[in-house]
């Protein structure tokens, strides 16, 4: 079976279990040579521990693959510059950076103290920037020698963020801060080569095994006990990862897909609906009589499964 992404150097930042994991074996399977990132810490963001990272590396090297462990903080800047060095170092370039480190720290917004808010945001949000930043400007180097790379820049975002869940404002702010800086790097670096995606992954986690403990997810939990197939299985979202890495993706950039079980999902960004216009300034009573209105020819918010309510789509 061909190797789509054969010899690629891709770095996975959080690759020590869950998602991570999933995404750095499948580019080792893929033929890549993986750099796994973790800082090896527990799902609040306290704690490091070098165990996780050299535990996946182990599982690549089991199956043939070539891989090094790197245990710094995507959010400290020099962090991630030594974790892109690293790729560079060891197997002689980058190809693929996928940001998927992240922790929770789940509160309603009247019982968030500042450092759920502030951990959250420098994880998710400065977490995605400061590898992407380092890994950019090292791609730009190579373009402007003349060595450009089919480079990709792989996010994850989050339903949360798109669709926005109560419970996650600091979580659902940093994820749709990270779908928006998507789409604004996929148009900063495309004259470098690189495509710059997002995806919004549901599957188990020690992140989510709290959420999809709830009632709202005990039709999937009866699917897969009468299927066989978890649409949960963090496995399921590892192929769409490592074909966003492979060079078969070219010419997609910009995007933010969702994947849960077999369902891969295009998501649709924020796009000005309708509107009402007059010559001049509105004043407060005039807006009185015609906002109302307005909203009500405007679609509804998404559902937090992004699926617009029966019967309120804009007509």
């Amino acid at each position: 079976m061909e190797q789509i992404c054969k010899d690629r150097v891709v770095v996975v930042t959080g690759a020590g279990r869950g998602l991570g994991r999933e995404y750095a074996l499948e580019f080792a399977r893929q033929g890549a040579k993986v750099v796994v990132n973790d800082l090896g810490g527990r799902g609040d963001g306290s704690g490091s521990a070098t165990g996780p990272a050299l535990e996946v590396v182990a599982e690549i090297e089991a199956l043939g693959g070539q891989a090094i462990a790197n245990a710094d903080d995507v959010a400290d800047w020099n962090g991630a510059r030594r974790m892109i060095d690293a790729a560079i170092d060891s197997f002689g370039g980058l190809d693929v950076l996928v940001n998927n480190a992240g922790i929770l720290r789940d509160r309603t917004l009247v019982n968030m103290e500042e450092e759920d808010w502030d951990s959250v945001i420098r994880v998710h949000m400065r977490g995605t920037f400061a590898p992407s930043r380092h890994a950019a400007a090292y791609w730009r180097a190579e373009s402007k020698a003349g060595r450009q790379r089919a480079a990709r820049l792989i996010n994850t975002s989050s339903s949360s963020g798109l669709y926005c869940n109560p419970g996650q404002a600091n979580y659902g702010a940093a994820k749709a801060g990270v779908a928006a800086m998507t789409v604004i790097t996929a148009r900063e670096l495309e004259r470098y080569g690189v495509t710059v995606n997002a995806i919004y992954p549901t599957a188990m986690s020690r992140l989510t095994e709290d959420v999809f403990a709830g009632s709202q997810w005990s039709a999937l939990r009866n699917e897969a006990a009468a299927t066989g197939f978890d649409p949960l299985d963090a496995s399921n979202v590892a192929p769409l990862v490592a074909w966003l890495g492979s060079l078969e993706s070219k010419g997609i950039t910009g995007r933010v897909f969702g994947a849960r079980g077999g369902r891969i999902t295009v998501a649709e960004g924020w796009h000005a609906g309708p509107r009402i216009e007059k010559q001049g300034r509105w004043t407060v009573a005039e807006l009185g009589s015609r906002i109302p209105g307005l909203v009500r020819e405007a679609a509804a918010n998404a559902l937090t499964s992004g699926e617009i309510p029966a019967g309120e789509a804009s007509s």
